[in-house]
């Protein structure tokens, strides 16, 4: 359920502008890890607001663009699958959410960030296991990485159609593997999720 609970006990501690941080698509073969910062105001509704992967892709379209009216601020960034493969998966989505933040055009003093790691940000910050589910600012920020990154995917499809991104979204299905192994990987590939491949050639 989502609650201000977090938002609140953190103004009561004196921070002003309290961000929530996600990201998305850590897990596919190709593409960019995106993340979003969100600062909504404390006690704003937004109708059907939840975790971005529980919604449809249409409800997600909706809520992104009520969610940029409604948004004190929000910015969206990413890291690319060449960061990816030079950092690793877990460092470049640290990297894309720090940007992110930074990004934000009226500053953050807090940042609330989905999941249970926080590295090298910005901003004091504090982890929230499926806080997309808890906190309206962090369900916000998914749903804004998650639309972005899909309509990215659709770029990366009209690039590269033989993939069919538009279908898969770069994620590891069967479909997307078998492609990869036919055609070979593209530069928008991440080298480093390509292991699959090694068997398929050993």
């Amino acid at each position: 359920m989502l609650t201000y609970d977090f938002e609140l006990a953190l103004k009561e501690d004196g921070y002003i502008a309290v961000c929530g941080v996600d990201e998305a698509g850590r897990g596919p073969l190709a593409g960019p890890v995106v993340a979003a910062a969100c600062i909504l105001p404390i006690g704003c509704e937004i109708e059907g607001l939840n975790d971005s992967k529980k919604l449809s892709e249409k409800k997600r379209e909706q809520l992104f663009d009520e969610i940029k009216e409604k948004a004190v601020a929000y910015s969206i960034a990413s890291a690319t699958n060449e960061e990816i493969d030079k950092f690793n998966i877990l460092n470049a989505t640290m990297i894309a959410m720090a940007r992110a933040i930074e990004g934000l055009p009226k500053k953050a003093d807090f940042a609330i960030v989905d999941g249970n790691c926080v590295r090298n940000f910005p901003v004091p910050a504090m982890t929230i296991v499926k806080g997309d589910a808890k906190s309206p600012s962090i369900a916000a920020a998914s749903i804004l990485a998650k639309v972005t990154r899909d309509r990215y995917c659709l770029e990366m499809d009209e690039m590269y159609p033989e993939y069919n991104f538009k279908k898969h979204k770069g994620y590891p299905t069967k479909e997307h593997r078998e492609l990869v192994i036919k055609y070979g990987p593209c530069p928008l590939h991440r080298k480093t999720f390509l292991k699959f491949m090694d068997k398929e050639n050993g």
